[in-house]
Formats: C-alpha cells, structure tokens, sequence
C-alpha cells in the first residue's frame, strides 16, 4: 500500500483519522470497487467524499439512478476492508441500497 494511505489507515484504526484521511481512504476505495466492477448500473454515494458508478448493467445518464447505494465513509471503509458485513450494515440502517444489483457483498471486501 501507498505511505500515505498506510498512515491514513493506521490513524483509523487508532481513532484519530481526520477528513482528510477519510476522505483519502473513502475514495481510493471506491476506485478499487470500480477497478473490480466495471460498469455504470449502480451508483455508491460516500457524502461527502465520492460517489462512483460501477457493475455492469444499464447506464445512468441524468436524474437518480435506479440504484443506489449510500452509505457513511466509515461504515464503507470497513465494508470494503472486510472489518463489517453486508447484512451487519443494512441490518444497522446506515446503509441505503435501492434497485436491482445493488448487493455488493459478492464484491467485499476489496482487500
């Protein structure tokens, strides 16, 4: 892993991370899930970091997408490095997902 992003990290998991390291981690983060699921048929908000589209299926061009998926930065920091569960998120409704395809579990962790 990138320094930077190695000290980003271990300032999250001391519980000392800054937006900044949030926003850092949030960010390249989705560029993972992107890089792993290419697409454009499910949106992933992290407010206020990123948003990314991925997963192939129908493109999303103006308004809200049919799918979406929103969720705080820490909650996908720890979906995404295996540190929480899918069903333990939307069981603790601060993840949102609407549409079709919009379980990412078959993608999680990222790393």
């Amino acid at each position: 892993m990138d320094p930077v992003l190695d000290q980003a990290l271990q300032r999250y998991d001391a519980g000392t991370a800054e937006r900044a390291d949030l926003k850092l981690l949030t960010k390249h983060l989705l560029k993972l899930l992107v890089a792993k699921a290419p697409g454009h048929a499910v949106e992933v908000r992290v407010p206020p970091y990123g948003a990314v589209q991925c997963i192939e299926g129908p493109r999303h061009t103006r308004g809200t997408p049919g799918a979406v998926v929103e969720l705080p930065p820490e909650l996908w920091i720890d979906l995404a490095l295996g540190r929480a569960t899918w069903t333990d998120a939307r069981a603790s409704g601060r993840l949102r997902a609407s549409g079709e395809r919009t379980d990412l579990s078959p993608l999680l962790p990222l790393v």
